[in-house]
């Protein structure tokens, strides 16, 4: 295995009182393994990909992450991400020391001219600073790539691009990916185990098709509802998990998604799920 993560917690202190957006969070990652983590913004899923890499600052971190690759990110706002006011050859060199030597060559891998490494990013589209952001990943040659909602402000052609991008460069270099994302159209197509977070814990995992096919908890089963239908009718209206997810000073006792799921029983704010084996999907 490539790295597991076993009962992961991370604590912000507030006041005199602590804030847990992530609470208990294990899963593992194979080599070349296409692991999703799926959930609602608000659910800890960026947090759970930065810590990680050792990249939570300020917060009180528990449980255990086994194994040491090498990771790389790509985040989900390129413009955000890169520097403003530096060339693109210089950005990737950062990520490596001796990439100065190379920027061409990765750039060509991902799609995008050698011209373009004299360029700044505001010269480019967002697809292309994308694709810049996958080859400073690329430059540290990382064992495991964790890409943190990489298509978002995309349009729909230039996200099928960059996740084709992403698979393609992985597979030819063998690493593994984790996409965290809340699209579970992108989940079924490009990954092989999903694990679905609320509430900074994760309550379903498994193989994809397993999943989306048989959906067992009903925060899944909410998410699967909520992707439109292309054969639905045109009139038919769009459906969604009523609420959303609380903050992480104020999360439910028992079972988390309680308030919000259309099955619950008074046992649920002092238990955890029994939808989850009691319920499939319909």
């Amino acid at each position: 295995m490539l790295l597991d993560i076993e009962h992961l917690r991370i604590a912000f202190r507030m006041g005199p009182r602590y804030s847990v957006p992530v609470r208990d969070v294990s899963f593992s990652i194979p080599e070349r393994g296409r692991v999703a983590l799926v959930g609602e913004s608000g659910s800890g899923k960026s947090l759970t990909a930065l810590a990680i890499g050792g990249l939570v600052e300020h917060a009180e971190i528990s449980g255990r992450i086994k194994g040491s690759p090498k990771i790389a990110y790509i985040f989900q706002n390129p413009m955000q991400s890169l520097n403003p006011v530096m060339r693109v050859d210089r950005q990737i060199s950062e990520a490596k020391r001796d990439a100065a030597k190379s920027v061409e060559s990765l750039l060509l891998s991902v799609g995008l001219p050698a011209e373009a490494a004299k360029k700044y990013p505001c010269q480019l589209s967002g697809g292309q600073q994308q694709r810049v952001m996958i080859a400073m990943a690329l430059a540290a040659e990382p064992d495991l790539l964790i890409a943190d909602e990489p298509t978002t402000a995309l349009d729909v052609t230039t996200q099928k691009d960059v996740l084709e991008l992403v698979d393609r460069v992985a597979g030819e270099r063998g690493m593994a990916i984790l996409l965290i994302t809340h699209n579970l159209g992108l989940v079924a197509e490009h990954s092989n185990y999903m694990n679905v977070m609320y509430a900074g814990e994760i309550v379903e995992s498994g193989p994809v098709a397993e999943v989306l096919g048989n959906a067992r908890h009903p925060y899944t089963q909410g998410l699967i509802a909520a992707v439109p239908r292309l054969d639905a009718p045109k009139d038919a209206p769009l459906v969604d998990i009523p609420g959303t997810v609380p903050p992480p000073w104020d999360w439910p006792n028992g079972c988390a998604f309680h308030p919000r799921c259309p099955y619950r029983e008074p046992a649920c704010e002092k238990n955890g799920c029994r939808c989850a084996r009691m319920v499939s999907k319909s």
